[in-house]
C-alpha cells in the first residue's frame, strides 16, 4: 500500500508526514470525533514521543493504541 503524505504546521514549522491510508483513517476518525485539528493531535504525539523515534512511527503506535483501546 502506498504512503499518503500530508503537510501541516508543527510547532510553527511546516512539515510533512507520510503514513499508510489505514493509519490516516484512525487519525482522521479521532480528530473528527474529538473535533480537533490534525496539527494539534500530531503536536501532542510529537511532544510525547521519544526524540529518537521518528514521528511517523510514533503516530503509528498512537493509532495502534487507539484501535486496541476501542476494541476493549
Amino acid at each position: 500500500m502506498a504512503l499518503v503524505k500530508r503537510s501541516l504546521s508543527l510547532h510553527g514549522h511546516r512539515t510533512s508526514l507520510a503514513l499508510e491510508p489505514e493509519f490516516w483513517e484512525v487519525v482522521d476518525g479521532f480528530t473528527g470525533t474529538e473535533r480537533r485539528s490534525l496539527a494539534s493531535l500530531i503536536a501532542e504525539i510529537d511532544d510525547n514521543r521519544d526524540p529518537d523515534d521518528p514521528l511517523s512511527s510514533a503516530v503509528r503506535v498512537w493509532a495502534l493504541h487507539q484501535v486496541k483501546a476501542a476494541g476493549t
